[in-house]
């Protein structure tokens, strides 16, 4: 057992929960609304940019599962650049990243829940239905993070189902000796193979980002050293076998061009496949993943928020806990009226693949940090990785970063625009109300960091 890690959250969250809640915030939109856009770059082989984008995954993985059990702490990837670096700039421009990142993410998804989707069963303008799903998330995150990640319990049950129909219609198409099986090895005509494997893994990565949201529940986790790694490495690995099986199963299934562009590609396997599973029955169900990432999103985000506000970084509103739910209802209520804002700015595969470029700059920030951490030592047991594996993490997250496109580019860096201004701001509010950040941070058990 762990070291107990004093906080003002409550633990109640267990490695089943954990498990459900990594595997819920990956089984989401990434695989039911952009799996389209993938094929445009590599037409059948669909497998291959998913292979590559796994990869990625687990070895920034390793790097989470050592940094989240050795520094237990809200907060993510910006506590770690806290421990390693001791500076202020640094650690809120992470942290800005990460709920920047988790604020966009929920505006895509809750642009996706009002699409084609909802569409296809109610038929009521997007916008209300945006705003009213955004409140919605809002008002279950403030009512507990138990019975959020209760609730993620559900709709991860269901999301993993309509997985599980899609590739046992494929399975049937196959055994059937219908589909083409030979669409699995084609790539795009028009792309070089390499280049638009790489391409499709800047999307196929999307799919693979809920360590980083996990990272931020670490203070109501009962046992993240026991907890952390089992619920990480799991999660992620059956995440990549669902996603491996649809793919293969959509390219024997769909015809490419028929994939391609499509906003609804899962639906597009039961429609070629005439399996009789209703289309409004797998609406509802994309429906649910698509609500649950958004879900699990605004949490990371809130939560992103809450351990900046902790740190001193932010306002010290942002780090108020509603009394007896002990939930951060201040950031989450902000991070709720952001993403609403954010809704408005784009569609769902640009505001994508805008999250990726974000949260690749904060893998980068954590596999830096787990190399300078490792000379660093605690009071507690936790989770080890190799140095090569976050020194391969580092440089394939670089590598992805220059694959993105101009445009995601200069999103990105308005976003840091903004991230700078409120830093100066905040910095300025500290200095005239003495609530300067602290020279001594607390980043473990019992442990601090303390500025040279």
């Amino acid at each position: 057992m762990a070291a107990a890690h004093s906080t003002k959250l409550k633990r109640t969250v267990g490695t089943t929960l954990l498990f459900f809640f990594i595997v819920g915030d990956t089984l989401g939109a990434g695989i039911y609304t952009l799996f389209g856009e993938m094929a445009a770059n590599v037409s059948g082989a669909l497998w291959a940019p998913l292979l590559v984008a796994l990869t990625l995954a687990l070895l920034t993985a390793g790097t989470y599962a050592e940094l989240i059990t050795k520094y237990p702490r809200a907060g993510g990837a910006a506590r770690y650049v806290e421990a390693a670096f001791a500076k202020p700039f640094l650690t809120f421009l992470v942290g800005f990243l990460m709920l920047a990142s988790g604020i966009t993410t929920a505006a895509s998804l809750s642009n996706a829940f009002a699409g084609d989707y909802f569409a296809a069963i109610l038929d009521i303008p997007a916008v209300p239905v945006t705003l009213a799903f955004i409140a919605l998330l809002v008002a279950i995150n403030i009512r507990g993070v138990r019975e959020s990640l209760s609730a993620n319990v559900t709709m991860t049950l269901i999301e993993m189902t309509g997985l599980a129909i899609i590739i046992v219609v494929a399975a049937m198409v196959f055994g059937s000796g219908e589909g083409t099986p030979g669409r699995i090895l084609e790539f795009a005509p028009d792309v070089t193979p390499i280049v638009g494997i790489f391409s499709a893994s800047i999307i196929a990565f999307f799919s693979f980002l809920g360590f980083e949201a996990a990272a931020n529940m670490a203070e109501e986790v009962k046992d993240p050293t026991r907890s952390y790694p089992r619920a990480l490495f799991g999660a992620i690995i059956t995440a990549g076998v669902a996603y491996l099986l649809i793919a293969l199963g959509a390219a024997i299934v769909v015809p490419t061009d028929t994939l391609i562009g499509s906003t609804g590609p899962l639906l597009e396997i039961i429609t070629a496949s005439g399996v009789a599973v209703p289309g409004w029955l797998f609406s509802i169900i994309a429906l649910v993943a698509i609500a649950n990432g958004a879900l699990l999103f605004l949490m990371m985000a809130s939560r992103a928020t809450y351990g900046l506000a902790e740190a001193r970084l932010l306002p010290p509103v942002f780090g108020k806990v509603l009394s007896g739910r002990q939930t951060p209802w201040v950031a989450i209520v902000a991070v709720g009226i952001a993403a609403a804002g954010m809704s408005f700015a784009g569609n769902v595969g640009e505001l994508a693949s805008t999250t990726v470029f974000l949260l690749l700059l904060v893998f980068i920030s954590a596999n830096v940090s787990v190399l300078v951490l490792k000379k660093d030592k605690v009071a507690h047991k936790h989770f080890s990785v190799p140095r090569i594996v976050p020194v391969i993490a580092l440089l394939a997250s670089v590598f992805l970063l220059f694959q993105q496109e101009l445009r995601i580019w200069l999103i990105a860096g308005g976003y840091l625009v903004v991230g700078v201004a409120i830093y100066v701001g905040a910095r300025w509010h500290a200095r005239r109300t003495g609530q300067e950040p602290p020279n001594t941070v607390a980043v473990g058990a019992s442990d601090e960091i303390t500025n040279d």
